[in-house]
């Protein structure tokens, strides 16, 4: 069975949102093969509407003169949304995942490949460990307080045990943590 996977750059104080306004001093050859080494392991993205709409007016207009960029763009693309259509996801290889959601993904769970990787999209990441089908969240915890932002889990989430299964440190003193959420099914 494949697994889902989150990978996501989270600030001391929590926050996810806006990456791009705090991560890239943190990033070094350590961080970038550590996130080499996730895509290697994956075959297929999942996202939910903002991301979706973030990256896909992001992604396609960049030179696909590398290998990140010809991922990003090439390989399959679950969305999980409520209010778009498939006719609006316009980005090569993009799949509208609605309906009964939990099903859904359950089937693409099942279906053979390598995992499916979730880069941001923190509503879907917390959805999916709610049901039950998140398997690792992978969190590159930066040594920054932002201060403000939307962080990955709301207020009102339900306890959830998770299971420490690696660690790093990487030299900018980022932290990489990977954790099982469903540790007895590992």
């Amino acid at each position: 069975m494949r697994k889902i996977t989150a990978t996501l750059f989270m600030s001391l104080d929590g926050v996810v949102e806006s990456p791009d306004k705090w991560h890239f001093p943190y990033f070094n050859d350590e961080m970038g093969a550590a996130i080499g080494a996730a895509v290697t392991e994956s075959d297929a993205l999942m996202m939910g509407r903002v991301n979706y709409q973030e990256w896909a007016a992001y992604w396609p207009a960049q030179s696909s003169d590398d290998e990140f960029t010809d991922f990003m763009n090439n390989t399959p693309k679950f969305v999980v949304s409520t209010t778009l259509n498939q006719a609006e996801l316009t980005w090569n290889n993009s799949t509208l995942v609605t309906g009964d959601v939990e099903a859904e993904i359950t089937k693409l769970k099942q279906q053979p490949g390598k995992h499916i990787a979730i880069s941001g999209s923190g509503t879907l990441i917390e959805s999916l460990l709610h049901n039950g089908l998140l398997d690792e969240l992978h969190l590159m915890i930066h040594p920054v307080v932002v201060g403000h932002g939307k962080r990955l889990f709301t207020d009102g989430v339900d306890q959830h045990a998770l299971k420490l299964a690696n660690s790093q440190i990487f030299s900018t003193g980022v932290v990489y943590l990977i954790y099982q959420t469903n540790p007895d099914e590992a």
